[in-house]
């Protein structure tokens, strides 16, 4: 355990089910690792107080930022194939979506995990990429966004 505490939100590392390359792993940001519980009001006539009552937990997309990779790529083609690209040939309608599991660990200076998330059942529901300015000095980045089923922190 780290002597750190609270730990740095810089060091961290990621892994996909079925993805063997490092550099696939290799992302700058991670955002949306978060659970909320619905709510819903009712009202009753003639009553002036709302009730609130627990619905479904919800989750927002998982959100990770990299540096554009040139080189064919695995996580490319599997955002490719899910979302689908028509200059592939593919519908996403009428293609299978494989899903994957998505580790996030939070390590310490030594590269211990302190914390993980395991994301169930991920597939790709977005792909996007920065601005390209003439005017800037910035590293082109790719985002990609996942929806899945759950998360279970480890």
């Amino acid at each position: 355990m780290s002597d750190i505490y609270p730990p740095v939100a810089f060091y961290f590392k990621l892994s996909f089910s079925g993805v063997s390359r490092k550099v696939e792993a290799s992302f700058k940001e991670v955002s949306g690792i978060s659970i909320e519980k619905g709510v819903e009001e009712i009202t009753e006539e003639g009553n002036p107080f709302i009730h609130r009552v627990p619905t479904a937990v919800k989750y927002p997309n998982l959100v990770l930022k990299r540096g554009i990779i040139t080189k064919d790529s695995e996580l490319t083609k599997w955002c490719l194939n899910s979302i689908g690209d028509n200059l592939l040939g593919t519908d996403s309608l009428s293609e299978t979506i494989t899903t994957k599991n998505i580790v996030v660990q939070l390590l310490n200076e030594k590269g211990v995990p302190l914390k993980s998330w395991n994301f169930v059942n991920a597939w790709p529901v977005k792909w996007s990429f920065s601005d390209f300015n003439s005017m800037n000095n910035e590293i082109a980045i790719e985002r990609l966004e996942f929806a899945y089923s759950y998360f279970k922190p480890f």
